[in-house]
């Protein structure tokens, strides 16, 4: 089984909860690869371009794979993904990204997909995040960014999953920020409202890794 990992908006904590889902599965014994299929926004590291949640994936994960399958279009500017695209001249297309899951599926037991920002983000000229998802045709776990406004995005987002004839598998809640005021009345009314497994809530952590967000999630209720 594999996931698409979408979130309620940008910063939300997609990348630190797709790790930690990479992170315990692969504790758990399982060959876990991350793919992120567009990525916009590089900087140098050690003399080279990469992008942070691309290396993050990476380092969650147990299964080597190459870049051009787990990110087959690493764009520079760090901006929505057909804007980013526009700039370099280059044409995000459909069938690279699906060919790339296919590969890494072979690799591995669990490819864990992650999105951009949210769920209706353009990736190229004519087709969206959402239009990747349903291609991919697997379960979704949505993001959700403890903040205020975050029931109306979770609520809407849910609701445009759904509307694509896909599976919300679960959601996890990720505490963004700190003073938010009613968490606990925030999250009951997402417990009610997203009917939709509760994966986990992710608090806001001082120095937040893959492994120490995995120990907030449980992974029986999403295999469930």
């Amino acid at each position: 089984m594999s996931f698409f990992i979408t979130g309620t908006d940008t910063g939300v904590g997609k990348t630190l909860v797709s790790s930690a889902l990479l992170w315990s599965l692969a504790a758990s014994g399982r060959r876990a690869v991350g793919m992120k299929p567009v990525a916009a926004g590089l900087e140098q590291i050690d003399g080279g371009w990469c992008n942070e949640d691309v290396v993050q994936l990476q380092a969650a994960g147990n299964v080597e794979a190459p870049l051009a399958l787990r990110c087959p279009y690493l764009l520079r500017e760090p901006v929505s993904p057909h804007l980013a695209a526009r700039a370099e001249g280059v044409r995000v297309e459909l069938p690279p990204l699906l060919s790339a899951f296919e590969a890494l599926r072979a690799l591995a037991d669990v490819v864990v997909v992650e999105g951009v920002g949210g769920f209706r983000v353009p990736l190229g000229e004519d087709f969206d995040s959402a239009d990747l998802a349903a291609a991919l045709g697997l379960p979704v776990v949505l993001v959700v960014g403890l903040r205020l406004g975050c029931l109306n995005h979770a609520l809407l987002s849910a609701e445009a999953i759904r509307a694509r004839g896909m599976v919300l598998a679960g959601w996890v809640g990720s505490h963004i920020d700190p003073d938010m005021r009613a968490l606990e009345g925030n999250l009951d009314t997402l417990r009610r409202h997203l009917n939709a497994p509760l994966l986990g809530v992710v608090p806001h952590l001082a120095a937040p890794d893959a492994a120490s967000a995995a120990r907030h999630l449980d992974l029986g209720a999403l295999r469930a």
